[in-house]
């Protein structure tokens, strides 16, 4: 489990694998090298996050405690994003790229208001999910499509603070728009006695959820508890795995890796989702200390990218990208 650095000029605020190169963003580019090459676009001024559809050509770079970004397509500017003002300071950006299950990549975003949920196709901007509806007073905040974009996982808050998880069925939001504003397909009674704090997709059914110190360790015996990892199957309804996170908080990034995930919170740890226990860690490796997608005092998201392969784990550092080798 070795660790190289590739010495960097300024920190990366986004990074991606395009086959063997990382890509950041103000168009920066590094090969197997460690060398940096500039490619023909270069946007980063106001922003300061971004990210990338797995296909590639799609990216959008935003401000992560703002209103506004921009689509790509490659290195052509599609059109401007936008969220609501209220609050915006206070959480992380909502937007998620992705494909659906026909094929057309989409853009999940709440370009109006806070608590709304819309879905967009990303070539031609139109509003696949318009229509009237009835949202929850929730924030939105770190969205994501599973890999064969039939499910919408979205984490973000609501009011006192506390952080929630909800699954939405994008088939089903495409005839019914409304479907976006409800409970959605994960209980609530499931995820309200620990704070969620993170989430990712291991598979078109398979969801990981952690959560943080706050919440009830007492309360409904199917729900996850705080400081726990649980792994919850859309198609059963049920959880498959339900275990306290060894060490640290979990933070708000979780990469998939298998059936492990990499959790990003002061340095990277890898746990198996299913125990729950800590496989290996990097502490040599800083990672900024965020636990929640909210807060009034912002501190910066980890900037990670796991290659496609699971070999390799890129994390921006102040002055170096650390690229692990992972077991």
């Amino acid at each position: 489990m070795t660790v190289e650095s590739i010495p960097v000029e300024a920190a990366p605020k986004a990074l991606v694998w395009q086959g063997d190169e990382l890509v950041a963003g103000r168009g920066r580019r590094w090969g197997r090298d460690g060398v940096e090459r500039k490619v023909v676009f270069a946007r980063s001024f106001p922003f300061d996050a971004g990210i990338t559809s797995v296909s590639g050509r799609y990216s959008a770079v935003y401000q992560e405690r703002g209103t506004k970004g921009v689509l790509l397509e490659r290195d052509r500017l599609v059109r401007e994003l936008n969220r609501s003002d209220y609050q915006a300071p206070n959480y992380d950006y909502p937007l998620a790229l992705g494909t659906l299950g026909d094929g057309r990549e989409v853009v999940v975003h709440c370009p109006d208001d806070y608590n709304v949920l819309q879905i967009e196709d990303a070539a031609s901007g139109e509003r696949l999910t318009a229509g009237s509806r009835e949202p929850q007073d929730v924030f939105h905040s770190r969205l994501s499509l599973s890999p064969d974009g039939r499910h919408l996982l979205a984490v973000g808050w609501f009011w006192h603070p506390f952080g929630i998880a909800m699954v939405y069925d994008t088939a089903l939001a495409l005839t019914d728009p409304a479907t976006l504003d409800g409970e959605g397909l994960l209980p609530s009674a499931a995820v309200m006695n620990g704070e969620v704090t993170a989430g990712c997709w291991l598979d078109v059914d398979r969801l990981v959820l952690a959560t943080g110190g706050e919440g009830w360790s007492d309360g409904e015996e199917s729900a996850l508890r705080p400081r726990h990892l649980g792994v919850w199957s859309v198609s059963e309804g049920r959880w498959l795995h339900r275990n306290p996170i060894t060490g640290a908080e979990p933070g708000i990034l979780l990469l998939p890796r298998g059936d492990h995930v990499i959790s990003l919170l002061g340095h990277p740890r890898l746990l198996d989702t299913a125990t729950g226990r800590l496989v290996a860690e990097w502490p040599e490796v800083g990672v900024p200390g965020k636990t929640t997608c909210f807060g009034v005092s912002h501190v910066p998201s980890p900037v990670a990218a796991l290659h496609p392969d699971g070999t390799r784990l890129a994390i921006a550092q102040a002055e170096s990208i650390a690229l692990i080798t992972l077991p």
